[in-house]
């Protein structure tokens, strides 16, 4: 291509098509959510899921305020763009497992959350190994700048993750997703105020 296009553009260009997976990410849990509010005794209530649902909420928010740092990446391949998209999407299918498109053959989101946590959890463990990826593309400098307790948060999580996969007690799911959230909003609270 001639030229090239201009650095800012080619951000702009990427920021909407991370805006459009994340964005149908929220719409996927919000609508999870409203499904509930509507109709409470159809879907047999699961408090550990919606924890997860909250996590899950939180984590496609900070990510998409995270990308953000994508401006300082000068030079855009289409390599980093598919990583990009990549990322966002795997996003999309923790929210997706979370709320599937039907409920037939379960009893309610205890038995369906359950019985799919291996697949959940993976998605959340492959999450935080490609962020690390992500956050070295922003520049060593800033991945850096993130201190200690960012490669901690990721290892604590994926660590939380793993065990989701093997525990089956739900207060064990219990305990896992309030460590899960402690953390993921401490680490936001801190490295994230301001962009």
């Amino acid at each position: 291509m001639e030229g090239g296009i201009p650095d800012p553009e080619v951000f702009t260009h990427v920021r909407v098509i991370i805006g459009i997976i994340l964005g149908l990410s929220v719409s996927r849990l919000l609508t999870g959510v409203a499904r509930i509010i509507q109709h409470p005794q159809r879907k047999n209530i699961f408090a550990v899921h919606l924890a997860w649902v909250l996590f899950t909420f939180l984590t496609v928010v900070h990510f998409w305020w995270f990308e953000f740092y994508l401006h300082e990446l000068v030079q855009w391949t289409f390599e980093a763009y598919l990583f990009v998209i990549f990322f966002a999407s795997i996003h999309f299918l923790a929210c997706a497992l979370l709320f599937p498109d039907s409920m037939e053959g379960y009893s309610g989101y205890e038995d369906y959350f359950m019985s799919r946590r291996s697949w959940y959890f993976g998605i959340l463990i492959v999450i935080f190994i490609v962020d690390f990826i992500d956050t070295a593309m922003k520049g060593m400098a800033h991945f850096g700048s993130l201190g200690p307790e960012y490669p901690f948060r990721n290892l604590f999580l994926i660590g939380i993750a793993a065990l989701g996969i093997y525990l089956r007690r739900p207060r064990a799911q219990l305990v896992l997703v309030c460590l899960a959230l402690v953390c993921q909003i401490a680490f936001i609270l801190v490295q994230f105020d301001t962009i």
